[in-house]
C-alpha cells in the first residue's frame, strides 16, 4: 500500500509507489539550485537495477525479499554513490499465506461428491519466471481457512447493492457468490456476502475490464501483448484496514501490545478465492442455467488452508544529510515487496529510487552538491498486505510530510492534496516527454487529462488522494500530511483496463515490463526526472511551493457541488449551508493573504509552519468513527462518490434514504464539523497572534 510527501511510480499502467515526503521541518519556495543533478539519469541504470530487482519473487518477508533488502543497503551503503548513512529497521507483523503443504483448491462436484472439474491451482508457465518455486500460488491474504460447499450464483462485483438484488429471487444462503474485480473492495465482497448467509466467494478479473474483451492466449494476450492471459490471478491482501493488524494505530515492535487475533476487524468473514477469468468462465458459462442467477445441482466447494503468523518484515532506510538545515527533511520512499517478480508493481518504483539516489549519492561524495535539508530515502516493507511497512514508520516518526509517484509510457497522471499542485505542474514542465524531445511531460499530460481552472485556465487534470490506494494513505488521512502521488500512465481512450494487465499475477516479470510496458525504460527516465525535480524543489527551496489558493479553489468546487446536490432538501429540514459557505469564503481570503505575505515577507519559518501544518487542521479523529486511521474531513473516503465532502456526502445519502430524524442530524453534525475544519485552516494561514 504510502509517506508524507509521496510520489509514487508505475509503469505504463503500472503501479509502483515512489514516495517523497516532506518532514515536519522541510518545506520550500524559490526555485531549486540551478543545475538539477537528476538530470543525469541514464536507461542503462534503470535496466540493470530492474533487471537485479526482478531476478526472484520477492513476496514480504520471504527470502526474495530479505535479498532485496541486501541490495537495498549495498546500494545505500556503497562509499562511491551511496547515502551519508543507511540502515534497516525490523517490525513484527500480522501476515497471512497459503499452506505450501495444502494447496487451495477450488473445484465442481456432482451429488455423489465425485470431482467434475477442478480450477487451476497455478498459472500457467510461458516463461521461466513463472516456473520459479517460489511463485505463490493465487490467494486472497486474510481470507480465514475453511471448507465451503454450495450452490454457485453470480453476484457480479459484489456490491451491498448486488447481493440484495439477488437476495429478491434467489435464497442466497448456503451459496458460493462468484464476483468480478472491481466496484467494491476485495475483502467487501465477502463481508458483504456474509449477512444474506453466502458461505464462500470466488473472484476473477473481468476480460472486458482489464483485456478489452480479448480471452485467448494463443495471439491475444500475453506473451504476445499486454493482456492477461486467460490462467493470470490477481492476488491481494482482502482485508479493510491498513496498518499491521494486531497493532492499531501503533508501531509493530516485538515488544508492542497485540490486539487478540479474533478482535480483528474488516477481514473476511467467509472464505474467498481468487480465480483466474479462464476457470471463471467454465463456472459460470460452462453449466446449464437452472433458474435464474442460479446454476446447476452440482456444488461448488473451496478447500482454503490460509494461516496467519508473526513474521520480521524490515524498512530500508537512508539519508542526505541537510547542509544548512539538517533538522528539517524530505523523504522519498518506495514499497518493496511484491506478490510475486513485481516488474511494474513495485520495481519500477524501487529502480527510479535507487536511481535517484545513485545521481545524488556520487555527487554528495564529490563534494559537488548537499540539499539545503536532509533527505530521507524509505524503501517499506510489506505494503501488499496493507500498507504495514509506511504506516509502521509512520506510527513511530508522526512528523513527516509525504509525496508519492509512478511511471509509464503515454502521460503522467498525479493525485494530490490540492497545495501540491503548482511544484508538480512547475517540475513537470522541465522534464522532455518519453519519446517527444521537443514536448515537455506538462505539455503532453495536458493533451490526455485536463480541466478548466477559474484561475489557470486550462490545466491538467490532479485526483484526489480520498482512497487508500497506496502508502500514502496513513499520511493523508491519519496525520493530515500534504502528499500526491505520480503515475506515468498508459491512454485511457485506447483501453477499458482499470489498471495494467498483470497487476500482481505472476506475468509481472521483466520480460512483461520490457517488452510491453517501457521498452527502453524511457517512461523510467522521465518520470524519475519529474519526480527527482520535485524532490530537488522540496529540499533546496527556501519555501515549500505550497499554494493554498489552488486548496480555496478545490474547496469551493466542493461546496458549490454541495450547495446543488444538498441545500434545497436540507432547507426543508431547517438545516443552513450559510456557515460553511462563509467559512469557504475565509479560507480563500485567508489564502490570497498568505499568497501576499509570501510574496513580500522574510518571515520564512513562520511561513513554512503555516503551509506545512495546513492539512492538519482538517484532521478530526471523531468525524468517522466506522473508518479505521480516516480523519482528514476534506478527503476520506466515501461511499457515495460525488465530488464534495465526504462525510456530507454519506450523511446526506443515508439521510435521503432513511428520512429518518438521528440521520438529518447527523447530515447537521458533518456540516458543523466541516465548517469548523475550514475556519480552523483559515486561521492557521493568517498572520500569528
Amino acid at each position: 500500500m504510502i509517506k508524507q510527501a509521496i510520489i509514487g511510480i508505475l509503469c505504463a499502467s503500472v503501479i509502483l509507489t515512489a514516495g517523497i515526503l516532506i518532514g515536519h521541518y522541510g518545506i520550500v519556495k524559490n526555485s531549486p539550485t540551478a543545475q538539477n543533478p537528476t538530470h543525469y539519469l541514464i536507461d542503462l541504470s534503470f535496466i540493470l537495477i530492474h533487471r537485479e530487482l526482478t531476478k526472484v519473487p520477492h513476496m514480504a518477508t520471504t527470502a526474495g525479499d530479505e535479498e532485496t533488502v541486501q541490495f537495498m543497503l549495498k546500494r545505500w551503503q556503497d562509499p562511491e554513490t551511496g547515502l551519508d548513512e543507511a540502515w534497516r529497521e525490523e517490525y513484527v507483523v500480522y501476515l497471512s499465506f497459503p499452506d505450501a503443504k495444502n494447496t487451495n483448491k477450488v473445484t465442481v462436484g456432482d451429488p455423489t461428491e465425485t470431482v467434475l472439474y477442478t480450477a487451476r491451482e497455478k498459472e500457467k508457465s510461458y516463461t521461466p519466471d513463472q516456473d520459479d518455486t517460489e511463485v505463490v500460488q493465487p490467494y486472497a491474504a486474510y481470507s480465514p481457512a475453511g471448507h465451503p460447499k454450495g450452490k454457485l450464483v453470480y453476484a457480479n462485483q459484489g456490491k451491498p447493492s448486488d447481493y440484495q438484488l439477488l437476495n429478491e429471487t434467489v435464497d442466497l444462503r448456503g451459496t458460493i457468490a462468484i464476483t468480478k474485480y472491481g466496484g467494491a473492495g476485495r475483502a467487501a465482497k465477502a463481508i458483504n456476502a456474509a449477512p444474506y448467509g453466502v458461505i464462500g466467494v470466488l473472484v476473477y478479473t473481468e476480460p472486458l475490464d482489464m483485456n478489452d474483451g480479448l480471452m485467448s492466449d494463443a495471439n491475444e494476450t500475453y506473451p504476445h501483448s499486454w493482456y492477461l492471459p486467460p490462467s493470470g490471478v490477481e492476488r491481494g491482501a482482502y482485508n479493510s484496514h491498513f496498518g499491521d493488524l494486531l497493532t492499531p494505530y501503533l508501531a509493530a515492535k516485538d515488544e508492542t501490545y497485540r490486539i487478540p487475533a479474533e478482535d480483528i476487524t474488516g477481514n473476511p468473514p467467509i472464505p474467498i478465492q481468487p480465480i483466474g477469468f479462464e476457470d471463471a468462465y467454465k463456472l459460470i458459462c460452462g453449466r446449464t442455467v437452472m433458474s435464474l442467477h442460479v446454476f446447476c445441482s452440482s456444488d461448488v466447494k473451496l478447500d482454503i488452508y490460509n494461516r496467519e503468523e508473526l513474521k520480521n518484515s524490515s524498512n530500508v532506510m537512508g539519508v542526505i544529510r541537510g547542509s544548512v538545515e539538517p533538522d528539517r527533511y524530505v523523504i522519498y520512499g518506495n514499497h518493496r515487496d511484491s506478490w510475486v517478480h513485481g516488474a511494474i508493481d513495485p520495481s519500477s518504483g524501487t529502480s527510479v529510487m535507487l536511481e535517484i539516489t545513485r545521481v545524488l549519492g556520487r555527487m554528495v561524495k564529490q563534494g559537488k552538491w548537499r540539499p539545503r535539508r536532509s533527505i530521507i530515502f524509505g524503501s517499506w516493507g510489506a505494503e501488499e498486505f496493507g500498507l504495514i511497512g509506511s504506516f509502521t514508520k509512520l506510527d513511530v516518526n508522526q512528523e513527516i510530510h509525504s509525496v508519492f509517484c509512478s511511471s509509464a509510457n503515454a502521460t503522467l497522471r498525479a493525485s494530490g492534496m490540492p497545495s501540491v499542485q503548482d511544484v508538480i505542474f512547475r517540475a513537470s514542465k522541465q522534464v522532455n516527454a518519453p519519446g517527444l524531445d521537443s514536448t515537455s511531460v506538462y505539455d503532453n499530460w495536458i493533451k490526455f487529462s485536463n480541466r478548466t481552472s477559474p484561475t489557470h485556465g486550462i490545466i491538467p487534470k490532479i485526483g484526489y488522494l480520498s482512497g487508500a490506494g497506496s502508502d500514502y494513505a496513513a499520511f493523508v488521512h491519519y496525520l493530515g500530511i500534504a502528499s500526491m502521488d505520480i503515475s506515468y500512465t498508459y491512454d485511457k481512450s485506447k483501453t477499458n483496463a482499470r489498471i495494467y494487465p498483470a497487476y500482481h499475477t505472476a506475468y509481472d516479470t521483466f520480460d512483461y515490463s520490457s517488452r510491453f510496458i517501457d521498452p527502453g525504460f524511457v517512461s523510467h527516465q522521465a518520470i524519475g526526472r519529474t519526480a527527482g525535480n520535485v524532490l530537488i524543489r522540496l529540499a533546496d527551496s527556501l519555501v515549500l511551493p505550497l499554494n493554498c489558493s489552488d486548496y480555496a479553489e478545490i474547496l469551493e468546487d466542493y461546496l458549490n457541488t454541495a450547495v446543488t446536490l444538498y441545500q434545497e432538501l436540507l432547507k426543508t429540514k431547517t438545516i443552513s449551508m450559510e456557515p460553511l459557505k462563509s467559512a469557504v469564503a475565509r479560507f480563500r481570503s485567508a489564502a490570497a493573504h498568505l499568497d501576499q505575505v509570501i510574496r513580500t515577507s522574510d518571515l520564512v519559518r513562520r511561513i513554512n509552519d503555516q503551509l506545512m501544518l495546513l492539512d492538519r487542521a482538517f484532521l478530526n479523529p471523531l468525524a468517522f468513527p466506522d473508518k479505521y486511521a480516516y480523519r482528514h474531513v476534506i478527503w476520506a473516503s466515501s461511499s457515495v462518490g460525488n465530488a464534495t465532502f465526504p462525510g456530507l456526502a454519506d450523511a446526506f445519502a443515508k439521510a435521503e434514504s432513511s428520512n429518518e430524524p438521528k440521520d438529518w442530524a447527523k447530515v447537521h453534525y458533518h456540516l458543523s464539523v466541516l465548517t469548523q475544519a475550514i475556519d480552523g485552516a483559515a486561521n492557521t494561514l493568517v498572520d500569528v497572534i
